[in-house]
């Protein structure tokens, strides 16, 4: 850290502000899940900065905000390839049967419960819903 890694630092020191602050609230240590939950948490709301900070010109704090997700993004445990996610899902649905929206609760439980923290689940959502939408058979 003495390298001159200043931002890396920073944004390190607020994920252990709100880890600690998580610990306060629950009572108890943050598991891993609650730690990959706040670490993409973080993630999120410095991607909702950077598309706000695009919207006003202001590219140098979007490009601060877009190193500190890249920084946060090494925390996350390796990510699922989105073919398997599509595999995954395109399976179940053939096993099952389901189809159109109502398929949606029963996709997103199985598919959180098997991925865990190795998968997104607005990912895994956008991935259920093109292959629900698409016509059986």
């Amino acid at each position: 850290m003495k390298a001159g890694e200043k931002e890396r630092l920073s944004t390190l020191r607020l994920l252990l502000t709100e880890i600690k602050n998580e610990r306060i609230r629950r009572g108890s240590e943050v598991d891993e899940a609650g730690f990959v939950s706040l670490v993409r948490k973080s993630i999120k709301q410095r991607e909702d900065s950077v598309s706000q900070y695009r919207a006003g010109n202001r590219e140098e704090l979007a490009a601060k905000e877009e190193a500190e997700i890249k920084v946060l993004a090494g925390y996350l445990p390796a990510q699922v390839d989105e073919g398997q996610i599509r595999a995954a899902i395109e399976e179940l649905v053939s096993s099952r049967g389901l189809s159109g929206p109502a398929g949606i609760g029963p996709v997103m439980k199985e598919m959180l419960a098997r991925f865990g923290s190795s998968a997104d689940g607005a990912t895994i959502n956008r991935i259920a819903r093109e292959v629900l939408a698409k016509p059986a058979g």
